[in-house]
């Protein structure tokens, strides 16, 4: 389960402001790449709360459901999400593009009302993006560790999945209601039968090949 350690550990050297960063959707063939941006005050989060948020990736939808809208109403997280769209992953590829989606995230959360600008930024993975603005630090597998992180996630995840299926209503027959643009089997048959859409990421070897 995660814990307060990371943040904890940064407030004791002196950066009082700490805020998570995760991405979802860097693997799948279609839709744009979400990031989000999180800070919880530990002071005020309920023990609830807390048990709900964890690594968005072991949680059922359900859980990820109730998890965002507990958060979003308790008034002890603030958060921001933003994308890099499919054009953009494959112009500056998908490492570059989940890095944008994670400034403009970060950038989001610092123009809020009421929002202080984070000290440091605590990121999933063993990659930082640059140009964040303040000092960035890497945890891998952050979103098992750090209530920031798995907040993060849990942001990202939910609101790339319902854009997702929105998605599917126009483009019907690719299951991306359930696959979530991820290259399941039905997709890929699709992908066959149907042919790309302009949601596909062509730069994405399934894709490159058909073309």
């Amino acid at each position: 389960m995660p814990s307060f350690r990371f943040e904890l550990r940064c407030q004791e050297r002196g950066e009082l402001r700490v805020a998570g960063i995760d991405e979802a959707g860097r693997g799948p063939l279609a839709g744009p790449v979400y990031a989000a941006a999180a800070v919880i005050d530990r002071t005020r989060a309920a023990r609830k709360l807390l048990r709900m948020i964890d690594d968005s990736k072991k949680l059922s939808h359900e859980q990820r459901e109730e998890a965002y809208e507990a958060m979003v109403v308790s008034g002890v997280v603030q958060f921001a999400i933003a994308e890099a769209s499919v054009e953009e992953i494959d112009r500056i590829n998908i490492l570059q593009a989940t890095f944008l989606a994670m400034r403009r995230a970060l950038a989001a959360l610092a123009e809020q009302p009421e929002v202080v600008p984070p000290d440091v930024v605590l990121v999933d993975g063993n990659r930082a993006p640059p140009q964040l603005g303040c000092r960035a630090e890497t945890i891998v597998g952050g979103d098992a560790h750090s209530y920031s992180i798995a907040a993060a996630s849990i942001f990202a995840k939910v609101a790339r999945d319902r854009y997702m299926t929105k998605l599917a209503e126009t483009f019907p027959g690719y299951g991306w209601e359930s696959n979530r643009g991820y290259g399941s089997a039905q997709h890929l048959a699709a992908l066959k039968l149907l042919g790309p859409t302009p949601h596909h990421r062509m730069s994405f070897a399934p894709l490159s090949r058909l073309v």
